[in-house]
């Protein structure tokens, strides 16, 4: 059987490559945001069995066009990049990393929280141009305000548990979750996504992105938040609006926004959230840390060679798992 596991990126955390060398694979990669043409030539070339997918799309063609492909891994949880149907199609399955990023993401979340409501970048800006703002200054204390979690799986309850440590009640919408899953971290259970959305002061997005999301914070969704409230997204960029957050943050609705993820990756040069000192962007790193590297690059290629070698996956991870009993009945 070819061994070849074909990296969409240019590395993977030591831990996961030295498994993966123990189990008597290889992986090979792509450069940074390979576009699909890289992407489908390598995996032709190579005849690689699995890919972990970092950067860059796997859209039908490239997954069609792959005939050695047995598996797919996400090096995460988000599988906006992969196009799950195609995948079920081949009779592929695509794995996710539960839950071996959550604590790192969850940690973003909340700092880009404290930053945008703290007013850190804009305070150190004027500072360091010579500046002394205290005289006038009114700052916001968070103890006693709501925030809403959009989506309740592990990097939303990782966020709603610090954000208990700073005195926030959380309340919570998500179809899927079970109940439990609410009362076990202390979340109040919304009815409807509009409640989770007037009750917010901090609507934190923790859901895929999929037709049923996308643009999920459009104008309307917003102008249900109460005056002053902020969002924070850690999920995907695709997930908001990004021209109605403009406005809403220009008008003063929204007092301010933290983001990692933009509708397009990278985002252009002119984008509108730079001209925006109320708006913090990050590049889509909250789970890049050092710690949560290892587990999910384990987590990623131990998927792909334990379903090779014919071993059970357990069926949370496998995220077109739907799809591929659909298509075998």
């Amino acid at each position: 059987m070819n061994k070849t596991i074909l990296v969409t990126g240019p590395d993977l955390d030591p831990a996961a490559q030295n498994l993966v060398e123990a189990r008597g694979y290889k992986t090979i990669h792509t450069p940074a945001y390979a576009d699909s043409n890289v992407i489908s030539e390598t995996l032709e070339s190579t005849g690689a069995v699995g890919v972990v997918s970092r950067m860059g799309r796997l859209n039908a063609d490239v997954i069609n066009k792959a005939v050695n492909l047995k598996v797919i891994s996400k090096h995460g949880v988000g599988t906006d990049n992969i196009d799950l149907e195609a995948a079920a199609k081949r009779n592929i399955p695509v794995l996710v990393a539960t839950g071996a990023n959550a604590v790192s993401v969850a940690e973003h979340a909340i700092s880009l929280l404290l930053a945008t409501v703290k007013r850190i970048r804009t305070l150190d800006a004027g500072l360091r141009e010579g500046r002394w703002e205290k005289p006038g200054f009114s700052g916001v204390e968070l103890d006693g305000s709501t925030m809403g979690l959009l989506g309740m799986g592990s990097i939303a309850q990782a966020t709603g548990r610090m954000a208990k440590g700073l005195g926030l009640k959380l309340i919570g919408y998500d179809p899927f979750a079970d109940e439990d899953v609410f009362a076990k971290n202390g979340v109040e259970r919304c009815d409807n996504i509009e409640d989770l959305f007037a009750g917010s002061d901090i609507l934190s997005l923790h859901c895929p992105l999929n037709e049923q999301t996308k643009n999920i914070i459009n104008a309307s969704a917003i102008a249900k938040m109460p005056p002053g409230g902020f969002i924070v997204n850690t999920a995907r960029g695709g997930l908001i609006d990004e021209a109605a957050l403009v406005e809403a943050v220009r008008s003063g609705h929204l007092a301010g926004a933290g983001l990692d993820t933009f509708a397009v990756e990278p985002p252009a040069a002119d984008h509108p959230f730079f001209a925006e000192s109320n708006i913090i962007i990050t590049p889509h790193i909250g789970g890049v840390t050092r710690q949560a590297g290892a587990r999910v690059g384990v987590a990623a290629v131990e998927g792909i060679m334990d379903l090779l070698e014919g071993k059970s996956i357990p069926p949370e991870r496998i995220a077109n798992r739907k799809l591929l009993n659909a298509l075998s009945q």
